[in-house]
């Protein structure tokens, strides 16, 4: 088999925190790049369903990213010893053709890494390959010819999985670097693995429960939820699975299991884990996605389980 050569690595999804007059908290934005450079995270998916950006305005989603950039910037120049982590972004989430290049060019105009495309927004009404095609190229022409873009199958407000035809198309074209894959089926990675080997293209996994078989395959790493509990074991999974491969499966079946949680009243629970747990100056757990009234007794006791076990992980590294 052949496999793309990359340096696996962790990207959490971002988070939008809020303050309680229910505008983007920049503060906590910034403690938040801090919080994720210092879990080794490669880089990091802002303006992203998790950032809530069906709920954030066009100037909001450039907000976030823009603060999201400049805190990243402000990081690689204090610790030139680590390496700079990359900002990935959508923000892509119209109906209208003109208003998604407005968006996103936009945001790529903050500065990003790499251009985030959601594959639904495509041939919205899911007719088929062709059509999808055709209205990708379109769009790659009115974007910057020189930023790289990626492809994210979002599941809102449906799942449009990438056929084998439309992920080669974006593979050969040469401009996609990233495919945040949400297949949720390991067999199905390893085979995309295989059309991306010999172009830029990279396959970072959003599924927890299929992860090291997706690396040990080819994946590129994990873009995830559970980055916002614990990143530095999924940075600690891209990094070792291999020279440590007993310690690797133990992880696994730890992030695993841990990753059920998600059906919980998510993102309520990772802003409740980030300010109560980890100690990030948020100044709210307002959500705009879901009332903070669905974060229940049960769900601070799981998430308060989840952390016990990972604090006992990470002293077995």
């Amino acid at each position: 088999m052949t496999t793309n050569h990359t340096t696996p690595a962790a990207y959490p999804t971002m988070i939008t925190p809020f303050t309680r007059d229910n505008r983007i908290d920049t503060g906590a934005v910034r403690a938040m790049c801090d919080w994720y450079a210092e879990a080794g995270c490669g880089g990091i998916f802002t303006a992203c369903q998790s950032s809530e950006i069906f709920n954030l305005s066009t100037e909001e989603r450039v907000l976030l990213t823009k603060t999201v950039v400049d805190r990243v910037n402000e990081l690689a120049a204090s610790h030139p010893d680590r390496p700079k982590m990359k900002v990935v972004a959508s923000g892509h989430v119209s109906d209208d053709r003109a208003e998604q290049i407005y968006e996103l060019n936009a945001v790529a105009d903050t500065g990003i890494d790499t251009l985030i495309l959601i594959s639904n927004r495509m041939d919205i009404a899911n007719t088929g390959d062709d059509v999808w095609i055709t209205e990708t190229a379109a769009l790659m022409e009115a974007l910057p010819d020189t930023m790289p873009l990626g492809v994210y199958e979002c599941p809102y407000p449906y799942k449009r999985l990438m056929s084998d035809r439309m992920l080669s198309f974006c593979a050969q074209s040469g401009r996609f670097t990233y495919m945040k894959d949400t297949c949720c089926d390991a067999a199905l990675m390893a085979h995309r693995c295989e059309i991306l080997a010999g172009t830029p293209m990279r396959l970072y996994n959003a599924n927890a429960q299929t992860l090291l078989d997706s690396l040990r395959t080819g994946g590129a790493g994990y873009c995830g939820v559970m980055c916002n509990f614990h990143p530095e074991l999924y940075t600690w999974l891209c990094k070792n699975h291999l020279a440590e491969p007993e310690k690797a499966e133990l992880v696994q079946s730890f992030l695993g299991t841990a990753a059920f949680t998600e059906a919980l009243a998510y993102p309520v629970t990772a802003k409740y884990h980030l300010k109560e747990i980890a100690g990030l100056p948020l100044d709210s757990i307002v959500t705009r996605k879901r009332p903070e009234s669905d974060l229940r007794d049960y769900d601070r006791s799981c998430i308060g389980q989840m952390e016990m076990l990972a604090k006992h992980i990470r002293r077995l590294l």
